[in-house]
């Protein structure tokens, strides 16, 4: 039997365990009950497992004939704080919580491929890391793993992931060589002035102008100083100030992203929110503390690696339609993995316009086609054998 024959055979099984993830959705580092299933899956696969890797984290090691080379397959495993208005048969059962970007899909195809390669464990040229992570979403999952060891013991030589991706519909894989997801920074704007009774305004110095100018002139940055053969994102996404119809505040806080492909695009985007903060706010006669946080760095698809996969792909699925030109300004915290070893990161078609299951990531009504489940274990089991046989530079 085929891989891809193995993965249909596991189908009902892959999408019973979607569905069970689906209606028990856990949030960042709170993937208590998910990562119980995936610990215990893998032990009674034979994996040497470990727990409790950045709170909720489950590694398992599947050791193959050989010891190296070691490949890393990552499967994130958190839902988001939405309510679900899908109408599904399995939709959350948890008020106020949802997996509305299919890390459900993702933590039980993990599940499928450890089955598929643990029963061709004899025939692996190498070890293989299975990665369930937590917190992808917001809160910083990738980076506490790192830290705390789990891309360690044995280290790794490549790595691949993937995401169902309701922006390509079923039958469509993204396999974009070279940048693909953008990196991400988070930043959090104080601007401090005088307050004082709006009707005497001129002996106050108002944090709110210095917030509406300031907001106008970020938008620059992305017309004016960058490129336009580049891309970059600058949004201010929260605005905070006053608390009556007749006080001028004496704070204002803004909060929003920064993104980029490029680090240097990043860096040329970071020095001028930081220069127009500053000198708009002095200007105002305002003082302002400006604190980033960097989220992800950019997906850069290793080209040897994308090509294989795409190969693999088509092996497969020989009608498939692959979108070797992908890319997105959200990001993703596999990217931090992806900067330890050379890395893939695969976008799986899972939208169906025709079933109504077209809803954008971290919408309410998402949903996914499940018939792309079974070519998504195939199409990273035998990529993963196939980067153990071949050990591509």
């Amino acid at each position: 039997m085929t891989l891809l024959e193995r993965a249909f055979a596991l189908r009902d099984e892959t999408i019973a365990r979607r569905r069970d993830f689906h209606q028990h959705p856990e949030l960042a580092f709170n993937e208590v009950r998910t990562a119980q299933i995936v610990a215990d899956e893998l032990r009674n696969l034979g994996l040497e497992v470990t727990t409790g890797i950045a709170e909720t984290g489950v590694i398992g090691l599947l050791h193959g004939a050989a010891k190296t080379p070691v490949l890393g397959l990552r499967f994130d495993m958190d839902a988001l704080p939405i309510q679900e208005e899908t109408g599904a048969s399995y939709a959350s059962l948890v008020p106020g919580k949802m997996h509305a970007c299919g890390h459900d899909c993702h933590t039980a195809v993990g599940l499928s491929v450890a089955k598929l390669l643990a029963e061709k464990k004899d025939e692996l040229q190498g070890t293989i890391k299975f990665i369930f992570q937590p917190a992808e979403e917001m809160d910083g999952g990738a980076a506490r793993m790192i830290a705390e060891g789990a891309l360690e013991n044995p280290s790794l030589d490549y790595i691949l992931g993937l995401h169902v991706w309701n922006e390509l519909q079923l039958g469509w894989y993204g396999l974009t060589p070279g940048p693909t997801m953008a990196a991400s920074e988070i930043f959090n704007v104080k601007l401090s002035g005088k307050g004082g009774h709006g009707a005497q305004p001129h002996v106050t110095r108002d944090p709110i102008l210095a917030a509406a100018h300031i907001i106008t002139a970020l938008q620059s940055i992305v017309s004016r100083n960058i490129n336009p053969l580049d891309t970059a994102v600058v949004s201010v996404c929260q605005v905070e100030a006053g608390t009556a119809n007749n006080i001028i505040p004496q704070e204002a806080l803004l909060t929003g992203t920064l993104r980029a492909f490029k680090p240097e695009v990043m860096t040329t985007v970071i020095e001028r929110f930081k220069t127009i903060i500053t000198e708009i706010a002095g200007t105002m006669g305002c003082q302002a503390e400006i604190e980033l946080i960097k989220v992800t760095e950019p997906v850069i698809n290793d080209p040897v690696l994308a090509e294989l996969m795409t190969e693999v792909v088509l092996e497969l699925q020989p009608d498939a339609k692959i979108k070797t030109d992908l890319q997105t300004m959200g990001g993703e915290d596999f990217s931090l993995m992806m900067q330890k070893a050379p890395g893939c990161f695969m976008m799986v078609g899972s939208a169906n316009p025709a079933r109504d299951l077209d809803y954008g990531h971290h919408h309410p009504k998402f949903d996914v086609d499940e018939a792309c489940l079974p070519y998504a274990v195939a199409v990273m089991a035998q990529s993963a054998l196939r980067v153990l046989e071949q050990r591509p530079k």
